[in-house]
């Protein structure tokens, strides 16, 4: 594990980054307390609908315009 104080982190944050992606452990400490640790950022993919849902069509119609009860309730008049 590294700990580093802010102000070496800020010096060598290329170098923390690398140690973090290569697996290791890094905390960024103020006044020897640690107060932050550097993880790597994990990508997800976004998924509408669930898996097995092939085939299905979407109603576009669904969320095509305003809806009129909506409008009054917002705005006092229908779209």
């Amino acid at each position: 594990m590294i700990q580093v104080n802010v102000h070496e982190a800020k010096s060598q944050l290329s170098r923390l980054i690398e140690a973090t992606l290569a697996g290791e452990e890094v905390t960024i400490a103020r006044a020897g307390k640690p107060v932050v640790d550097l993880v790597v950022h994990e990508r997800s993919d976004v998924r509408i609908g669930l898996d097995g849902w092939t085939g299905y069509a979407v109603d576009e119609s669904v969320c095509d315009g305003l809806d009129p009860q909506v409008q009054e309730l917002f705005y006092g008049h229908g779209a």
